[in-house]
């Protein structure tokens, strides 16, 4: 086995596979190495519970970039999407609940037996979020422009940019312009009546950020984080993963797992490989890392060769985490009062847009949320086999629990969460305390140990609208860094966080001009 290669890439998470897959399907000779003992990151599927697996921390797989799947030929590797959206129930514990369908057709029934007024509005809103998606979705598919130093080819990416929002038209624009800066809570106060559909539709607003629904900006990732939205892959983040990896090894990927990065190796100013676990060195000619920006600058790069301001820059990234993890594994599937013998396979518990405010409030003070709000996928409706016969499983993200937890997180801190979280749950499902045979609790330290993701941020920096603009820092937009040969292929660069491809592809085509 050769120690000499094109591009090493650290970090095996789909951004990582992708970038790894696109490089070698272009001829070049890649390297992924890995710190767990399987691919996948974050959206690896695992086992929990004798039996019970989940279908990935991140689970979402709504927002995969399709042009990505057509490019790596994913179809041919057993990729399939799903025909439509999976609609959401927002249980209440008086009244039926809603069954959130983003389709408006859909919709209009459950929407119109609380409010026909709301039922034409949420068709207005759903053509207006249509009318804007292509101008988001085109800034999310394209590398940002360099803010700093604009030569030629960034110039033409601002003027893009630029013309990509002109193109709304002026009544569309302006309106953009006004409600980027809201608050989630005060825009969809504009456009309906129903608190629950207010909260049901405002969860998306506040993925990856630390931030309540009343919290400035909040619309701006709402926008971004919706714009994306298609279809999801048929059996979850775990499918895309085999799927990323099966067109890695095709294209002639070498990967190794169980092997952690130690160091960034560099040469006469250029970066020029990595040590890995046991003091083995591999040399490359680039080195691309989805690991997050953090852990890169400041872990794995020598800090004799960071500047005092790159340093700083890197540092003042804020990657607050803010979510935890509780997977119950259940021998049946708790009967929600609300709506009794519907098995939905989404669930978010939170019934105001207050509800989720005051769940978010305790975080600023470093406490996790005694009624949090929950957002919880039942992977075993898709994919039975996931669990024993008959039986499910819940993957809950808890919000809000803070990675810097006043008492600390420890065993008894974790298990105080889950309590906290089977009361919440059992409040509209009352029988899924006698259906729990186990659990597991990742709170956003165990998030950081498991997964390497820095303070227990899965989107490695949060989502806000400076973060979001210039990511991760100055000087390092656009997949590049101030070091020759190392690259940003991850999250933590444009366009951010969550299960799309997007980092890891964009960041393969800057590698392969050079």
């Amino acid at each position: 086995m050769s120690d000499r290669y094109d591009v090493i890439v650290i970090g095996a998470g789909h951004n990582g596979l992708t970038t790894a897959a696109l490089l070698a399907k272009r001829g070049r000779k890649v390297l992924v190495l890995e710190r767990r003992d399987h691919v996948g990151g974050l959206a690896a599927g695992e086992e929990f519970h004798p039996g019970y697996r989940t279908a990935g921390v991140l689970h979402d797989s709504t927002r995969v970039r399709r042009w990505v799947v057509d490019e790596l030929g994913l179809q041919g590797h057993g990729l399939e999407f799903r025909k439509e959206q999976v609609p959401t129930l927002l249980p209440q514990l008086e009244g039926d609940g809603l069954l959130l369908h983003r389709n408006p057709e859909e919709a209009e029934e459950e929407i119109g037996r609380r409010s026909q007024e709301d039922a034409r509005r949420y068709r207005e809103f759903r053509t207006f979020l249509r009318r804007i998606t292509p101008t988001f979705r085109g800034l999310a598919d394209r590398p940002p422009p360099d803010l700093f130093e604009t030569g030629l080819g960034d110039l033409v990416g601002l003027g893009r940019a630029a013309l990509s929002v002109r193109l709304l038209g002026k009544k569309d624009m302006m309106e953009v312009l006004r409600i980027t800066p809201m608050c989630i809570a005060d825009w969809l106060n504009e456009w309906f009546e129903s608190d629950l559909l207010k909260a049901g539709l405002a969860g998306s607003a506040l993925d990856g950020c630390f931030a309540g629904p009343w919290s400035p900006g909040t619309t701006t990732n709402f926008l971004w984080m919706e714009s994306l939205v298609a279809e999801p892959v048929a059996g979850g983040s775990p499918a895309l993963v085999d799927a990323l990896e099966k067109a890695a090894m095709a294209s002639g990927v070498e990967i190794r797992c169980g092997a952690p990065v130690q160091e960034i190796t560099v040469d006469d100013g250029k970066v020029s490989g990595v040590v890995i676990r046991g003091g083995e060195r591999l040399e490359a000619t680039a080195v691309a890392a989805s690991c997050d920006p953090r852990h890169l600058f400041l872990d794995l790069m020598p800090s004799v060769y960071l500047s005092a301001k790159l340093e700083h820059d890197i540092s003042v990234v804020r990657a607050r985490g803010t979510t935890a993890i509780v997977n119950l594994a259940l021998t049946d599937y708790p009967e929600f009062s609300c709506r009794p013998g519907l098995q939905p396979e989404n669930i978010c518990i939170g019934e105001t847009t207050d509800e989720l405010e005051r769940a978010f409030d305790p975080v600023k003070y470093r406490q996790f949320s005694r009624r949090p709000a929950l957002d919880i996928q039942v992977p075993t409706i898709e994919k039975p086999a996931l669990a024993p016969a008959g039986h499910h499983v819940f993957s809950v993200s808890v919000h809000c629990a803070p990675y810097d937890l006043e008492d600390s997180w420890s065993e008894a801190t974790n298990e105080d969460l889950y309590r906290v979280v089977v009361d919440r749950l059992a409040e509209y499902a009352p029988g899924v305390g006698d259906a729990i045979a186990g659990h597991q609790v990742l709170s956003p330290l165990d998030l950081e140990s498991t997964y390497g993701v820095s303070g227990g941020q899965l989107f490695h920096g949060e989502h806000a609208t400076d973060q979001l603009v210039v990511r991760p820092a100055p000087g390092c937009t656009g997949y590049r860094t101030p070091f020759e040969g190392l690259f940003l292929c991850g999250s933590g660069s444009h366009p951010g966080g969550g299960i799309t491809c997007a980092p890891g592809a964009l960041a393969a085509r800057r590698i392969l001009k050079g």
